[in-house]
């Protein structure tokens, strides 16, 4: 609602005047939103002189069929009604709440004003429409579906000229005009602060609205400060299960940068960086706790999360999937590493080797422990080795072992050998194409016949553990040239599964976050909107590893009493590239490939699954009616 200064009465007189006698008055007389007012209420037949009776008062029975029928907005209404009636009590005035026709539903008022009132029909029943009463705060409120303020004068039927009215309209949940709460009161005691009073009077209304309506739906409660979720000029933003926005208050459409016709033709991840999925599994990690979020246009946004449902909708959509498995608990909400996660999941504890493929640092190791952890060998051994790491005079002997006096310097009691330590857990071979040939050999050896004979000579001892490999580089190539044994190759690649670098990732923020819990657990720590929008954007030729570092460094610089991690906190040499690095929001950066990356991993699924549109869905999270409708709007 915005300010009102009203006009002079002599002022007013003249345009009435200049209106009666030519039909209109020159532009800019009066304020353009009055004079629209006055010109409807003359093309109503309306005279400003004329009496009007009381014959569109409604019935007695006909106002209870229309409590009945606004059954909703009068019981939200009446509490704020009387909370707002305390405000303005001993002022000459009335609260008043009317239809989407104008109709008076509720009202509430000072004595000594009811008289006053009942005599130009400010009672329950009467129409207050702008076609029956001329410009006055309700009917105009309705007709221009925005808050006004009509003093004295300024009415358009004179007799109404001993009052002062600020209007304000009440919105539902999909953006219906529901009804107008009004205060109306003597003009002589005209207050400059009751259009704000009647204003945050008719939000605090939308809002209970709102909450009613969306009792059973996911909510997002939206503000630009963290301090501001909860507060009567929140956003507040119902979500269906799949993502779709259903519901809104005015404020929450306006931090969205929608309006109320995009109320359920709009899905929140083409408004946000980020998709339901993600939101949901960092409410979950930390619930109550306001979450970071920007729009595609960099906005920065902080949202608390409400889901009252009983089935947490992570384990709805994934029944096969354990809760708190250790893959679960790595997933973000970044498409294709969760469906890397689901696949890895579906061969965990079978004898299906899995290869992983990536960038250095992309998180290979991690995600090979979580595939043992969620694995029927979780109680067994993790046994990780980096084929590249270890001296090749030496490789052979710490893989298979090595019998007593093997060699120069071995241990007198010999050494079992890493493949034989893997024995009834899982064996992980990282960057295996730096693994010399001549140990690839003896290793295809140990995998076809799964036994393991010492350096040196000795019993051959049989293993059984599960195979994982990983490399950064290029392996069906490098077989190709005779750099990798094909053979090996083809027994290493049961399964092969590309993890994605951290720049291709849809998931920075959740990610950000995760990894400051971990290092910071009690600490609430956060960044800085225009630092995370900034590492958003940045390359990362580290990826994970590289991350988890300058995090862990932040963290170490900060003063105690510190949580908000901004540009002091980092180390120079990032600090240089990111001042070189071109803007580009975090949102944009995530936005970019998100429907390309989208796309493929759901190709891929729906092949890995033969065509299986309900199984594609289980493995990628989602719900069979969101993989229907993103199939859809691929054609």
């Amino acid at each position: 609602m915005r300010t009102h200064t009203p006009a002079a009465a002599p002022l007013l007189r003249q345009a009435r005047n200049k209106l009666l006698e030519d039909g209109d008055f020159p532009a800019g007389h009066i304020d353009e939103r009055l004079a629209r007012s006055w010109r409807r209420s003359l093309a109503a037949g309306l005279s400003p002189t004329e009496r009007l009776s009381n014959v569109d008062n409604l019935s007695g029975s006909q106002l209870q069929r229309s409590l009945a029928r606004n059954h909703d907005l009068v019981s939200h209404s009446r509490p704020v009604m009387e909370y707002l009636f305390e405000q303005v009590r001993q002022s000459q005035s009335m609260v008043i709440l009317a239809d989407n026709r104008g109709v008076l539903m509720h009202t509430l008022g000072d004595v000594d004003f009811l008289g006053k009132a009942e005599r130009v029909a400010l009672m329950s029943g009467a129409s207050w429409h702008e076609q029956q009463r001329g410009t006055n705060a309700i009917g105009t409120a309705l007709a221009e579906a925005a808050g006004v303020e009509i003093h004295g004068s300024e009415h358009y039927l004179e007799r109404n000229g001993f009052l002062t009215c600020a209007a304000a309209p009440i919105v539902s949940a999909t953006g219906e005009l529901l009804g107008v709460l009004d205060i109306s009161g003597d003009q002589r005691s005209r207050h400059p602060h009751t259009s704000g009073l009647v204003n945050t009077a008719a939000r605090m209304i939308e809002n209970r609205l709102v909450l009613a309506a969306s009792q059973r739906q996911i909510r997002l409660h939206l503000h630009a400060q963290p301090e501001g979720i909860g507060s009567v000029v929140e956003g507040i933003v119902a979500l269906s299960e799949d993502g779709w926005i259903v519901g809104a208050n005015r404020q929450g459409l306006a931090y969205l940068g929608l309006a109320a016709v995009d109320i359920g033709a709009t899905p929140i991840f083409r408004v946000l960086d980020v998709r339901l999925e993600q939101i949901l599994a960092r409410f979950q990690r930390r619930p109550q706790q306001p979450i970071l979020l920007h729009r595609h246009d960099g906005m920065a946004i902080y949202a608390q999360v409400h889901a009252e449902f009983k089935t947490p909708v992570a384990v709805q959509r994934l029944p096969e999937k354990p809760a708190q498995d250790a893959l679960s608990k790595l997933d973000t909400g970044d498409i294709r590493w969760s469906a890397a996660a689901g696949k890895a999941r579906r061969i965990a504890g079978k004898p299906i080797p899995l290869l992983l493929l990536g960038e250095s640092g992309v998180g290979k190791e991690l995600f090979a422990r979580a595939v043992h952890e969620s694995s029927p060998q979780k109680n067994g051994p993790f046994v990780a080795i980096n084929c590249a790491a270890l001296p090749e005079n030496l490789i052979e002997a710490e893989l298979f072992g090595y019998s007593a006096g093997a060699f120069t310097g071995a241990a007198k009691e010999g050494r079992p050998g890493r493949l034989r330590e893997a024995e009834g857990g899982t064996l992980f071979l990282d960057e295996i194409g730096d693994m010399p040939l001549t140990m690839q050999t003896r290793l295809l050896r140990v995998l076809q016949e799964r036994q393991v004979t010492p350096l040196g000579g000795g019993q051959s001892v049989s293993v059984n553990f599960s195979l994982i490999c990983a490399t950064h580089s290029n392996l069906r190539e490098a077989a190709e040239a005779g750099r990798f044994r094909s053979d090996l190759y083809y027994r290493i690649n049961g399964l092969t599964l590309n993890l994605p670098a951290l720049r291709e990732r849809s998931d920075f923020v959740p990610l950000v976050e995760k990894l400051l819990d971990e290092l910071f657990p009690d600490g609430h720590l956060h960044l800085a909107p225009e630092l995370l929008t900034r590492l958003a954007a940045y390359r990362w030729p580290g990826n994970l590893r590289q991350l988890a570092s300058v995090l862990r460094t932040a963290v170490a610089m900060l003063d105690s009493d510190e949580t908000r991690i901004d540009w002091p906190h980092l180390p120079d040499d990032l600090l240089d590239e990111l001042s070189k690095a071109p803007v580009k929001p975090a949102s944009v950066v995530a936005a970019q490939n998100l429907d390309e990356r989208s796309r493929q991993a759901i190709h891929e699924t729906l092949e890995d699954c033969r065509g299986n549109v309900s199984e594609a869905a289980r493995r990628l999270g989602i719900s069979r009616q969101t993989m229907y409708r993103k199939l859809k709007n691929q054609d």
